[in-house]
């Protein structure tokens, strides 16, 4: 099982830790504190994905986009 706990270091409490030791029992366990990295972070943080952002700017800026409502892309997308 892998379970996300995704909070505030200022909410860590006795009780969190109680809810990890309900949820896994007698288990080992892995645990991993990271803070998180926001979504344009995330896309400048490798060349290939900084091009692209840019270059997604670029067409938006220029007009070249698609529009679509969420139904025409399940339907296009989720067959």
């Amino acid at each position: 099982m892998i379970t996300t706990y995704k909070l505030n270091a200022n909410q860590l409490s006795e009780e969190i830790i109680k809810s990890i030791k309900e949820a896994f029992g007698n288990k080992d366990i892995e645990i991993t504190v990271s803070d998180e990295m926001d979504a344009t972070e995330y896309l400048l943080s490798s060349e290939a994905n900084k091009k692209h952002l840019y270059k997604s700017i670029e067409q938006f800026k220029n007009g070249e986009v698609i529009s679509m409502t969420v139904a025409e892309l399940q339907a296009k997308y989720l067959k």
